[in-house]
């Protein structure tokens, strides 16, 4: 395979089986498009402008061999379907484990694991101002877990953390494929500078942020269309 497919045929293994499964009859995910794009593209609108601000600054970039060579402003065209397919995929596993798994296990204790992880990131964010990357994603993900603990008082956060955890083992396939060539490579100056295998500890709390978005927006959604029914 040619080295500049490397992106590209990321994207179509991970998105490939969660689109295919997406017409299962129990799951029947095609029915949640309708809440599930608009949340995606909004999401993924925000994330494109924090990508090409951080790509400007140094604090991540690209490696050309590893890219088709389209580019909007200077993310390669695979970086910006990163926040659609991923974002998909990960929805499509929360959606699933909320089909065949009817009970939210962690009903009890989604607001303690909400506000200790809340907690982290606000330490890790105030004590690393000094490095973009981590100021970031800490200070923001902080944010969010906030508002969706105290202002949104989001009932579904207990299914989110189950289906973030199953997340993480396709989170450490992609990104250790992206980090380890390196399709994407970091600046540590701007990180903390510890690395899980060869992916940077902030991608955590970064992927939180996104998927944290997406799935909000997808439930506010899917609440409002449920209310009018």
């Amino acid at each position: 395979m040619s080295p500049n497919l490397t992106y590209i045929m990321l994207h179509v293994g991970a998105f490939t089986f969660p689109f295919l499964l997406s017409f299962d009859k129990k799951v029947a995910f095609w029915r949640s498009w309708k809440y599930l794009f608009p949340a995606i593209l909004l999401v993924a609108a925000l994330f494109v402008i924090w990508d090409i601000y951080f790509t400007r600054l140094g604090v991540w970039g690209f490696t050309p061999e590893y890219v088709l060579g389209y580019y909007l402003v200077n993310l390669p065209l695979e970086e910006v379907l990163f926040f659609i397919t991923i974002p998909y995929c990960c929805i499509f596993i929360y959606a699933c484990l909320e089909a065949y798994i009817k009970k939210d296990y962690l009903q009890n204790v989604h607001k303690w694991i909400t506000a200790s992880v809340m907690v982290i990131a606000f330490v890790v964010g105030f004590t690393h101002l000094d490095r973009y990357y981590t100021s970031w994603t800490g200070l923001i993900s902080g944010t969010l877990l906030a508002f969706l603990l105290f202002v949104e008082k989001a009932k579904w956060m207990g299914r989110f953390w189950m289906s973030y955890v199953v997340v993480l083992l396709p989170f450490f396939i992609c990104n250790g494929i992206l980090t380890s060539k390196p399709v994407v490579w970091y600046n540590d100056a701007e990180n903390l500078g510890i690395r899980m295998w060869t992916i940077p500890a902030d991608d955590l709390l970064y992927n939180l942020i996104m998927l944290l978005g997406v799935t909000w927006i997808f439930e506010r959604l899917r609440g409002r269309a449920i209310k009018k029914n």
